[in-house]
C-alpha cells in the first residue's frame, strides 16, 4: 500500500472519531487520548518526510531533475512568480514531459497534501479540546498535557520547516500544471494547498493568529511548566549542592525506592521543555506580561542560541523571534529583551553546559560502579538511572547542535566551550548504564512486579474505596487498573512471560481526558493525590514491560547519524587522546542507535540509515583494530629491546664498570 494511502486511512479513522464526537456530548466519545496518540505519531512521520524533501531540494544532486533543467527555467520562474494562480497556456515547455513530471513529483506533491490533512486534523482536535474546557497541568494529567504540548510543537516545527523547503512553489506548481494538462482540471487539493504555502511564508505570524482561540487551554498547559522547568534548568553547582544522582549521599536511604510526586516529569527532556516554552510563548506572546511566563521565557532563551526543529534542522531562535516581534507594534522592549538573552546565551551558556557535562561524567561513573557491584539496587534506584541518562543525553544534544551552529563572530572562551575532549567518557558511562539495565532487566522486573501487586494494588484499592464521588465509567477504569496490578506475581517473571501494560497506560490516559473537563463529576484537580499515585504506578509498569522504549526515550543518541562530521571527529580525537582511549568503544555502540530515528511513514530511509550505521561502525572498528595493532607492536618492540638488554653479551660493560669502581677504591 502506498504510504500516502496509509496516512489517509488514519485520517479517515480520526474523522470518524470526530463525527462521533459531534454526535455525542459525553467526553468518553471524544476519544481525545486516541486522537492525540495517532496525531503525534503522524506528526513525527510528516516531519520525517518534509525533512527529507527539504534535504533533497537543497542538494543539486538529489533534487528532481526538472528543477535544474535549463529548458524549463523560464516556465518555473513563471510558476513561482504567479503561484498559486498558474496559467498552463504559458507553459508549453512542459507539455511533452507532463507525464514524467507527474511521475517524478507525485511523492513530493502528495506529501504536501498529507501535511494539509494533518493540519486540518490538528486544528479540529484543538478546537474540540477547547470546547471541552480542559484543565491541563503537567504535574497532574501528565500524558494528556505532554501529548497536547508535543502535538503543538510538532505542528509549529512542521510549518517552520515547510517555509524553509526550497522550490516548494516550483514543485507544487509544476505538478499541478502537468496534472491540469493531463486531466483538463487542477488537482482538487491544490487551491487550499497553494493558500497554505502562501499563509506560512511567515510561519510565526500566521500561527500566532491561528492560536488565539486556543489560548485558554494552551496557557494552562504552559503555566504548569513553572513547577517543572525552572527546577530542571539548574547549574552544575546546584546539582552538586543537592548531591544530585548520588546513591551514597544518604546511606540510610540506599534501599529506599527513589520516588517523587511527579515521576513522569523527572525524565522529560530539557530540550523538549525548552521547545514547549519558546514556541508556546512565541505563539501566545501576550502571556509574557505574567511574571512566571516571562521568567521561563528568559531562562529558555538564555540556555542557547539555536532551537531544534527536527534532527539536524535548527533555527537561530533569537533572530527568528526578533523578526516576528518587529511586525508587532509596541514590542520594542520585548525585542531588546530577546537581544539581551542572545548576548547572555553566547557569553555564558557554553560554560554552563560544559560544567554540567563535567558533573555528569563523575555522577554517571559513580552510578555505574555501584550498580555493577550491587545490581540489586537497579530496582529501587531505577528512576535515578533514567534521570541521569536523560540529563546526559540533553547535554550531548546541546553540544552537537551548538557546535554545528556556532553564533556569529564566535571566538575565545565561547569557542573553547563548544569543543569537549572528554565527551567520549560521558558517552561511555551512558552506554555502561544502558548495558546494566539490559543485563539485569529481570532483576528490575521482579522488583516492580512485587511492588505493583504487593503495594500499589492494595493502596489504590483503599483510595478507590475512600473516593466520595466515583461515576460508573471512571470506577470501571480505576477498578481495572487495580485488578491488573493485583493479578501479577513473581512466577510470571521466572517463566519469562511477556508483559504488556499498554492497555493499563492507555486507560489512565483516557481517564485523564475524562476527568480534566470542566464540570466533570469526578474532577482530577480535586484528586491530585490519586493522580500522582497512578503516575507512579505507570512508571512501575514501564519498568516491567517497557524498558527498551524508556531507554530510547531517555538516552537515544541516534542524532549522531545526522552530525556525522562531528561524530567522526570526536572518534578521531578520542583515538589520539590517551586519557580517553579507554572509552572509545562507545562510538561503535552508538551506531546501533541509528535505526531508532526511522519512521514507518518514510520506509525508504530505513535502508539508507542501516547502511550508514554499518559503514560507520566498520570504519570505527577497523581504525580501533589498527590502533590496537600499533600499540601491541610498540609494546612488543619495547619488550624485545628490554629482553635484548638482558642478554649475556651486554653484561661486559656492567662488569667493567664495577671493576673500575673497585680499582678506584
Amino acid at each position: 500500500m502506498h504510504r500516502g494511502q496509509n496516512t489517509r486511512i488514519w485520517y479517515n479513522i480520526l474523522r470518524n472519531m470526530s463525527t462521533i464526537s459531534r454526535q455525542s456530548v459525553h467526553i468518553g466519545q471524544q476519544k481525545l487520548a486516541e486522537k492525540l496518540i495517532i496525531l503525534n505519531d503522524r506528526g513525527i512521520g510528516m516531519l520525517t518526510r518534509i525533512y527529507n524533501i527539504k534535504k533533497a531540494c537543497g542538494d543539486a544532486k538529489s533534487k528532481p531533475g526538472f528543477l535544474s533543467d535549463k529548458a524549463l527555467e523560464s516556465s518555473i520562474k513563471n510558476i513561482v512568480r504567479r503561484f498559486p494562480n498558474i496559467d498552463v497556456k504559458g507553459l508549453q515547455a512542459i507539455t511533452n514531459i507532463r507525464n514524467e513530471i507527474i511521475k517524478s513529483l507525485s511523492l513530493y506533491y502528495y506529501t504536501f497534501v498529507d501535511l494539509l490533512d494533518f493540519k486540518d486534523n490538528v486544528c479540529e482536535l484543538l478546537t474540540i479540546m477547547d470546547s471541552c474546557h480542559l484543565t491541563l497541568d503537567l504535574t497532574l494529567n501528565f500524558e494528556l498535557t505532554k501529548n497536547y504540548l508535543d502535538l503543538i510543537t510538532t505542528y509549529v516545527s512542521l510549518m517552520i520547516l515547510l517555509s524553509r523547503v526550497e522550490d516548494r512553489k516550483a514543485v507544487l506548481g509544476l505538478f499541478n500544471a502537468a496534472h491540469e494538462m493531463v486531466h483538463n482540471q487542477i488537482d482538487q487539493s491544490f487551491p487550499r494547498l497553494g493558500q497554505m504555502i502562501l499563509d506560512y511564508d511567515a510561519p510565526l505570524k500566521k500561527l500566532s493568529e491561528e492560536f488565539l482561540p486556543h489560548q485558554k487551554v494552551f496557557s494552562s498547559a504552559l503555566l504548569s511548566l513553572w513547577q517543572v522547568y525552572p527546577a530542571r534548568n539548574l547549574t552544575a553547582d546546584h546539582w552538586r549542592s543537592e548531591q544530585k544522582l548520588s546513591l551514597v549521599s544518604n546511606p540510610a536511604l540506599l534501599l529506599k525506592p527513589s520516588e517523587t510526586n511527579t515521576m513522569s516529569c523527572e525524565y522529560v527532556s530539557l530540550e523538549c521543555l525548552e521547545r514547549w516554552v519558546i514556541f508556546g510563548f512565541a505563539l501566545c506572546h501576550n502571556m509574557l506580561q505574567q511574571e512566571q511566563a516571562s521568567k521561563m521565557w528568559v531562562y529558555a532563551l538564555e540556555s542557547g542560541w539555536v532551537v531544534a526543529l527536527f534532527r539536524d534542522e535548527v533555527i537561530y531562535i533569537h533572530s527568528y523571534i526578533q523578526s516576528f516581534f518587529d511586525g508587532i507594534k509596541g514590542y520594542g522592549k520585548r525585542i531588546s529583551e530577546v537581544k539581551d538573552c542572545y548576548h547572555h546565551a553566547v557569553q555564558k551558556a557554553g560554560h554552563k553546559h560544559r560544567e554540567r557535562r563535567k558533573f555528569l561524567r563523575t555522577a554517571l561513573k559513580e552510578l555505574g560502579l555501584i550498580l555493577t557491584d550491587q545490581p540489586g539496587l537497579l530496582g529501587p534506584k531505577a528512576l535515578l538511572i533514567f534521570i541521569g541518562l536523560c540529563y546526559a543525553r540533553d547535554e550531548v544534544f546541546w553540544l552537537l547542535r551548538h557546535n554545528d551552529n556556532p553564533p556569529q563572530k564566535v571566538k575565545g572562551k565561547t569557542a573553547d566551550d563548544l569543543v569537549d575532549r572528554q565527551l567520549p567518557e560521558l558517552l561511555f558511562h551512558m552506554e555502561e548504564l544502558r548495558a546494566l539495565v539490559r543485563k539485569y532487566s529481570q532483576v528490575m522486573q521482579r522488583y516492580y512486579v512485587q511492588y505493583l501487586s504487593g503495594f500499589d494494588a492494595v493502596a489504590l484499592n483503599l483510595m478507590i474505596q475512600n473516593l466520595q464521588v466515583n461515576p460508573d465509567d471512571e470506577n470501571i477504569i480505576l477498578s481495572s487498573l487495580c485488578s491488573t496490578a493485583a493479578n501479577l506475581n513473581v512466577k510470571q517473571v521466572e517463566d519469562n512471560e511477556l508483559f504488556d501494560f499498554r492497555a493499563f497506560r492507555l486507560d489512565w490516559f483516557r481517564l485523564q481526558s475524562y476527568t480534566s473537563v470542566a464540570k466533570s463529576a469526578f474532577n482530577l484537580v480535586e484528586q491530585r493525590e490519586l493522580a500522582q499515585f497512578i503516575d507512579k504506578m505507570v512508571f512501575h509498569t514501564k519498568m516491567v514491560d517497557n524498558l527498551d522504549e524508556i531507554m530510547v526515550e531517555t538516552s537515544d543518541l541516534s542524532l549522531f547519524c545526522f552530525y556525522s562530521k562531528i561524530f567522526e571527529s570526536q572518534f578521531h580525537m578520542c583515538l589520539e587522546f590517551p586519557a580517553q582511549n579507554r572509552y572509545i568503544i562507545a562510538f561503535p555502540l552508538i551506531c546501533s542507535h541509528f535505526q531508532n530515528c526511522t519512521h514507518e511513514l518514510c520506509p525508504e530511509e530505513r535502508h539508507h540509515i542501516r547502511e550508514r550505521s554499518l559503514s560507520v561502525v566498520n570504519i570505527f572498528l577497523d581504525e580501533m583494530a589498527k590502533e590496537a595493532k600499533n600499540i601491541i607492536t610498540t609494546i612488543c618492540d619495547e619488550q624485545c629491546t628490554m629482553s635484548d638488554k638482558l642478554l649475556p653479551k651486554h653484561c661486559a660493560q656492567t662488569i667493567a664498570h664495577l671493576a673500575n669502581r673497585k680499582k678506584k677504591r
